[in-house]
């Protein structure tokens, strides 16, 4: 029987072995992507380059769009690359840098929107102490708490997950390398270590679900509690975009690796996994930009300014 130490490596599921259904895969995805790093890049661009945007809901927003930017980074050109040269291999030093890049982001992020909801929390229930609670030590210390989270528990579980010995052959059953897939190969009895510290991961990953719904929960009681209709819709316009990416976040999470097995095949996966690893990341900038007239507005300034500079480089060549 093969081992983890004879394989050098795995095969991905390939979405289709029609050649032109890969290309459209590889055009889709493209897409995707693209649409992704223009706009995860114009968020963090906006807000470093404007200082009204120096705030901490605007700092944990541009540390959210690194987040994505890098989650979906991790994911799509190997699988673009795959589709483009009709491919399903990748190698096992690719296969372990994939699954920590990707436990380390996507945890790193569920950790951040935990710190979000706590900063829609104190700036709508404990408005007079929002200068102190969330000062920028304050900010800059929980910001690094979320990602240095997320570093440790992908470097326990990628270490964790790769110490294994392989049995049963080196097919994976989804696009990418993933945890629960890796250990399918793994030999009888031998991945209850990693079980018990997905135990630990998902346990935790409750607390800050819990601990969002509670924070939720205060800020809807103190903004039905807004005399002005234009304070209640102001207070909402700050805290729907964000209660929105978690939703979405949690939901195609929540049902790709909880849904029951008797609904479980090939091709749900495949369509549950692009949901949840793909289309946050695209989509989270047009969240938060829809209802944010400063985000918005600011956008707009980096444009203008990006096009007068243009307009006069190319004036002053033709000088």
């Amino acid at each position: 029987m093969s081992n983890s130490s004879s394989i050098t490596q795995f095969l991905l599921l390939a979405f289709t072995d029609t050649r032109e259904l890969q290309l459209l895969h590889f055009w889709l995805f493209l897409g995707i992507y693209l649409a992704a790093l223009l706009g995860n890049g114009l968020i963090i661009t906006t807000i470093a380059c404007d200082q009204h945007l120096h705030t901490p809901m605007y700092f944990f927003l541009l540390n959210l769009a690194l987040l994505d930017l890098g989650c979906i980074s991790t994911i799509v050109p190997k699988s673009m690359a795959n589709s483009l040269w009709d491919t399903r291999a990748i190698s096992y030093m690719e296969c372990a840098a994939q699954i920590f890049s990707f436990v380390f982001l996507i945890l790193a992020e569920f950790y951040l929107l935990t710190v979000m909801s706590y900063d829609r929390y104190v700036a709508i229930c404990k408005p007079l102490h929002y200068g102190t609670l969330l000062s920028s030590r304050a900010c800059v210390h929980m910001a690094a708490a979320a990602w240095a989270t997320g570093f440790l528990n992908a470097l326990l579980h990628t270490a964790n997950t790769f110490s294994l010995p392989l049995c049963k052959g080196n097919a994976l059953h989804q696009f990418f390398c993933e945890i629960p897939h890796i250990l399918k190969l793994s030999c009888s009895q031998s991945y209850f270590r990693e079980a018990g510290l997905l135990v630990v991961s998902v346990c935790l990953s409750f607390g800050c679900f819990v601990f969002i719904v509670l924070s939720y929960v205060q800020i809807l009681r103190a903004v039905l509690r807004i005399p002005s209709e234009q304070g209640r819709h102001k207070a909402f316009a700050t805290c729907l975009p964000h209660l929105a990416v978690v939703s979405l976040f949690l939901s195609t999470a929540m049902f790709a690796y909880l849904k029951s097995p008797s609904i479980s095949s090939p091709s749900l996966d495949l369509v549950v996994s692009v949901l949840y690893a793909l289309v946050p990341p695209a989509v989270n900038p047009l969240i938060y930009s829809m209802r944010n007239q400063e985000l918005k507005e600011s956008i707009r300034k980096v444009f203008s300014w990006a096009f007068v500079n243009t307009d006069h480089l190319s004036i002053t060549v033709h000088k």
